[in-house]
This record gives C-alpha cells, structure tokens and sequence, in this order.
C-alpha cells in the first residue's frame, strides 16, 4: 500500500512538471512546429534535447531503461498531460515507450545492444510495419510479405504502408509470413526488426493524411537479409505479439487523445470568458452549456474506461473488451469535444488561429488508427456474446 502511494505521488509530480513544460515550452511553440519544415524540424531536436534535461523524457519506458512510472494506470495522469499538444510526443519520446516494452520482453541482447539502447538514448527512431497495400489492416491472414530463413538470414519481400515515423525511422519491425499458406495463420507470421539503411528497403512515397503530413509513408522490402537473431520472439508467434502490442498501443493512444480533449474543453471554458464570448453572451446560452456537458461527459467516462484497460494490462491479463471499448471512448471524446470547440469558436476554429483544425484531423483518424470503429465494435459484440453462452451476469468488478 505505501507502495503504491509513493507511485502514485511520483506520478502526480510527473504529471506537474510535464504540463508546465507542455504550457510554457511546447504550447507557445505549435505554429513553428506545424511548418514541419527543417526549422521546425531543428526547434523539435531543440525541446526534446530540454525535455531530456529536465528529465520529462521516456516517462514510461522499463525501469531498467530509464523510465520513472512502472503502472499503466498511475501513467494515466502523465500520458494525459503529454497528450495535450500533438507535437509533444515526439519531444517526450513517450510515442517510442511500446516499442521499448516489446523489444525488452520478446527481444534478445542483440537487439536490446543494437535498438532499444540507442533507442533509449534518442539515437534510434523505431516504426511498425503491419499494414499492407491492398489489405485491410484488420485481417492479418491477408498479411502477404514474406520472411524466408536461409543459412542464418532472413530475407524479407513485401510492402507496408501507413508506416508512422517512416521518413526518420532506423529500424522497423516488421510482420512477415513465416509459415506456408496451409500453416494456420495463429503460427504463420512472426515479427523481424529491420534497420532502415538496409540493401532493399525503400520509402517509395510519404502519405498525407486529411492533407497534412504525420510522416506516414508507404516502404518496400525487396530481398532484405537480416541476421537470424533479429528475429523478436520466437517463429511464428507474430499474431500473439501484434494482439500484445496492440492492446498496449491502443491504451497508449488513449490516454493521449483524452489529453487533447481535456485541451478543447479548455479551450472552450477560455472562449465563453473571453471579451468576444462576454460580449455574445456565450455563457447564457443554453447549447453552449450543452456542448460543455456534452465533452465534459465523454472525456470523464473515457478516463474512468481507460483505467479500467490499464488496470488489466498492469496485472498481467488484459481484457480486450475494456481496451477495445476505452479506445473507442477516448476517440469518441476526442471527436465530440473538438466539434463542440470549433462551433464555439466559429471560422476561427476552422483557420490556424487556433490548434482546434489540427486536433480535429487527428480526432477523425482515431476513429481508423489502432482498429476502425466498426471492427472494434464487431470484435467487441462477438465476445460479449460468446460470454453469455457461458455465464448468465457479467462482473464488471
């Protein structure tokens, strides 16, 4: 119990201290750092380098690697905090944190020497490649890039696309089929990391999402070869690591997206007091008070949702309906409260006068990124279910 005490006061100090660094340091800096050009490039180096300082970066890495919070759920109040501007995971370095957890726990120490500890150190930038051309991402016996093991090297065909970090990557992890097409896809695909400087690995195109940039892109692999040991995990237990990496990932981008919309409910609150606000009465008005509750009570039920995910994760049995339900009500929240600060905010919360256009880009994506709505919601329904074909009450406890 004093245990816990003290982490949950660590995390409340962390809590502090980022959202001072995010509404003194970063905030002032959105507009440079939405130019996404070299000098916005050099200003993000520049605030990462003095987030690192101040000891605010890699929060949720493993102990053993520098981070300072060991429970997802004491985490929460963190992550909310970094999530309150979209730039500021980049500078904390908490968008590498799930790729530090899988390479510690399924790699070996070859890979911990070569990617996570340079990854720790900020000199390595990991990106994931599961998703395919042509495929939906949702169903990975489509999944059709290949990696053949040969006198102790993987040689790797395919293309993946919407890759995050894929224009400053060092090294990718990749799910490739590794068993043949009568293997049960369960035992068929396995996860291989991938340097990017790699003879035959090519970024063929960036992607814009909504017409904004996020350094997405489309990669190729044509005959790559990579040492045996590269190999994360064992052969063929690609699907149980990419149920893992989603289930944290999917808690991860939550917890951000609940921050951004705690910032659009700020934003509102400074809108309504504001002269303009004062002078349109805002405050007086009924549907204005509407909107309030309306984003106060979705980012309220998303968090309680979230600890409740995390809570699973942290004893080491997560439950996929309390992840897949907090992911869709964070992005729902997200949604919700964004519109309702654009509509108080009028045409300037359409122009870059505010962040509010920026963060409702990134709150239509969260309804596709880490699994759609609709396929969380069919996977969700199935097992609820197949749950009542076995029990009559379900504990929510």
């Amino acid at each position: 119990m004093a245990e816990h005490r003290q982490n949950t006061k660590t995390a409340k100090a962390l809590a502090n201290a980022v959202k001072a660094f995010v509404d003194e340091v970063i905030i002032p800096n959105e507009s440079k750092l939405a130019l996404r050009d070299q000098g916005s490039l050099a200003l993000q180096m520049e605030l990462m380098q003095s987030a690192r300082r101040s000891g605010l970066c890699n929060l949720f890495y493993p102990l053993s690697h520098g981070g300072k919070i060991t429970s997802l759920e004491d985490y929460l109040i963190v992550a909310e905090q970094e999530g309150r501007t979209e730039f500021s995971q980049d500078i904390f370095g908490s968008h590498t944190a799930l790729d530090a957890h899988m390479l510690l726990k399924f790699g070996n120490e070859t890979i911990a020497r070569q990617f996570l500890e340079p990854m720790v150190s900020g000199n390595a930038i990991p990106c994931y490649g599961m998703t395919e051309p042509g495929h939906s991402g949702s169903i990975p016996s489509l999944i059709s890039t290949t990696a053949s093991l040969s006198k102790g090297q993987w040689r790797i065909n395919g293309k993946k696309w919407f890759i995050s970090n894929a224009d400053r990557a060092t090294f990718m992890t990749v799910l490739a089929r590794t068993g043949s097409e009568d293997i049960p896809i369960h035992h068929a695909l396995s996860m291989v990391i991938v340097p990017t400087n790699a003879a035959g690995f090519k970024i063929e195109r960036l992607l814009t999402m909504m017409g904004h940039s996020y350094g997405q892109g489309e990669v190729s692999l044509t005959d790559v070869q990579v040492p045996e040991h590269f190999l994360l995990g064992i052969c063929g237990n690609g699907m149980e690591l990419m149920n893992k990496r989603l289930s944290l990932g999917r808690v991860l981008r939550a917890m951000n997206w609940i921050g951004l919309a705690q910032r659009c409910l700020d934003l509102m609150g400074e809108r309504i007091h504001s002269v303009r606000g004062k002078f349109s009465r805002l405050a007086d008005k009924q549907l204005v008070r509407q909107h309030m509750v309306n984003a106060y009570h979705a980012i309220a039920s998303a968090r309680e949702l979230i600890r409740v995910a995390a809570r699973s994760i942290d004893a080491q049995a997560p439950d996929e309906i309390a992840i897949n339900v907090a992911k869709l009500a964070s992005s729902r929240a997200l949604c919700i409260a964004s519109d309702s600060a654009i509509q108080l905010h009028g045409a300037e919360g359409l122009s870059d006068l505010t962040p509010l256009f920026g963060i409702s880009r990134i709150a239509r994506s969260s309804r596709i990124l880490d699994g759609n709505d609709e396929a969380l919601i069919s996977s969700i329904g199935r097992r609820l279910i197949s749950f009542y074909q076995r029990e009559k009450v379900y504990s929510f406890d």
